[in-house]
Formats: C-alpha cells, structure tokens, sequence
C-alpha cells in the first residue's frame, strides 16, 4: 500500500513551477473593463473569476451607461452595467479568441455570438475573457471590449460597432428558437460568401441568406429572415475586410482550446480503470 501511495504522488504531483508572468511591452498590459454596476463585492468576484492577481500588470477602466451610447446609437446612457470583460492583445494574425468563464452567469451571448459581433466591429488578435458575478444576459461585455480595445491604441469605427450590436441582439433573438451554434455558423457563413462573392445589390445579399438557410436547414419567420438580409446589406456596405475576418473566425476554434488546454475526456476513465485494476492485483496479494 506504501508503494501506491508513492506511485499515486508521483503520477499527479506537478514537476515544474510556475514562471513569473512578464509584461509584454510590445503590446502592452492586459484591460479589465468592470461594469459600472457592480457592488464592491460584486468586482472583487470578477477580479477572481479573470483571475487579475496573476497578471504582473493590468489597466482597469469601467464600462457605464454613457459608454453604452457612444458605441451604440439610440442607447440608454443610465443602462445598468455589471457584466465585464478583460482584453489580452495578441501579436497580428493571432486571431481572436473567446472565453466565458462564468458561463452559467452570461444567459443569452455564446462566445461565437461575442466573436461574430467582435469581429464584426474591428476587434481582431486578442484573447477576450468575459465575466459577471450574477446572472445577466452579458449584452455589457460586449460595450466593455470595445472600450477595453480602444484604450489599447486602436480606434474603431462607431458605424460598425452599431451594426455588431445589431448583430448580437439578431443573434440572441434568432438563438430563442434555433440552437445557438447554428445560427453563429449561419453568420458566419454569410459573411465568408459575402466575402467571396462581393455583392453588389441588396437582391444579391438576399439570394445569399436564402442558400445558407436552405445549406443549414434552419427556419425562419418571414419577418426574421427580413431582419436578417437587412443587417447583412448593412454589413456588405461597410468597409470591412471579410476574408481576414472569416480567417480569424475559422481558427476562433483552435485558440480556444489552445488558450484552456483540453483534457482527453477519456483520461479519467483511463485514471479510473488503471486504479480498480492495480487495487485488484494488490487484494490477490492477501488472497
């Protein structure tokens, strides 16, 4: 049993140390954006869920009401803010990648709706982590990385942040009836054809929707489906560079799981039947 004991510290017991996190002075410290909302104790738990101490270094702004109307016209300036977001740049082509780490907190965004409407607005090469410390449909966030961006060095445009606004609402609203992740694919895959294929007319971008809610097989109301084609002219009329935006939401996937690592999910399994196996051989021992 003492050579179980060793063998089991030694299989799960770490060998290497952690190294110090270094301020990266090319492209500068990570962002967090707190919803203006939040309680004290509410932002000391977003502080713990994006995990701020373990940075070296971080710029903190908050994210209010009135940040609300710059970035999306016709907004309620004393909106209340509470879900938050910090912002990593990475170096260019890097993509963007998405987590929710309160994901039972943030009810109606996915992190594919965030990253379409992201992209959609001029975000491009960070690692976005989103948070909030009680249960919001995370509409705030999105105000949070645009800012968070902004503060970087960028400057977006305030047209196309709209638009991706828009988008997100249309999202959350189609996702009531339609699995979350098919209506990300339904987006995205208008905007890579709307890429490849320039259109120049409103009837163009309709003839557009109409094949990939037919490819996808998903329904629509008449009324929805309008919505849909008109967002996606506003869009095709913006000056958007869509192949580097359907790049970085093609590889949006890879980032993820390279940024949170994944666990073969037959290891435990493996784990498991390795113990109840050695555990048998040790009793035959006794027998």
């Amino acid at each position: 049993m003492a050579v179980i004991a060793v063998f089991s510290i030694g299989l799960f017991s770490p060998i290497v140390t952690k190294a110090d996190k270094v301020v990266d002075e090319r492209l500068g410290v990570p962002i967090v954006a707190y919803g203006a909302n939040l309680s004290d104790a509410e932002k000391e738990s977003v502080k713990k869920s994006l995990e701020v101490d373990k940075e070296a270094e971080v710029e903190e702004i908050s994210v209010s009401g009135t940040d609300l109307a710059k970035y999306i016209k016709d907004s309620d300036d004393k909106a209340r803010m509470y879900s938050s977001a910090k912002i990593t740049r990475q170096d260019a082509g890097k993509g963007l990648v998405i987590q929710i780490v309160t994901p039972d907190n943030i009810t109606q965004v996915t992190a594919d709706i965030y990253a379409n409407a992201a992209l959609t607005a001029g975000v491009e090469d960070a690692i976005i982590e989103i948070a909030s410390p009680k249960k919001v449909t995370g509409h705030s966030a999105l105000v949070g990385i645009y800012k968070a961006y902004e503060q970087s060095g960028e400057t977006l445009d305030t047209e196309r942040t709209d638009v991706a606004n828009d988008e997100m609402n249309l999202a959350t609203k189609f996702a009531d009836s339609v699995d979350s992740d098919k209506v990300s694919e339904l987006l995205t895959e208008i905007k890579k054809q709307i890429a490849e294929k320039n259109p120049a007319t409103k009837e163009d971008v309709e003839k557009i929707v109409s094949e990939q809610l037919e490819k996808l097989d998903i329904q629509l109301s008449e009324a929805d489906r309008q919505l849909l084609i008109d967002l996606m002219d506003r869009i095709r009329s913006l000056d958007i560079d869509f192949s580097k935006l359907s790049t970085q939401l093609s590889e949006m996937s890879d980032k993820i799981r390279d940024k949170i690592g994944e666990i073969d999910p037959g290891f435990w399994q493996k784990v498991e039947e390795f113990f109840a196996s050695l555990l048998d051989s040790v009793k035959s021992w006794f027998k």
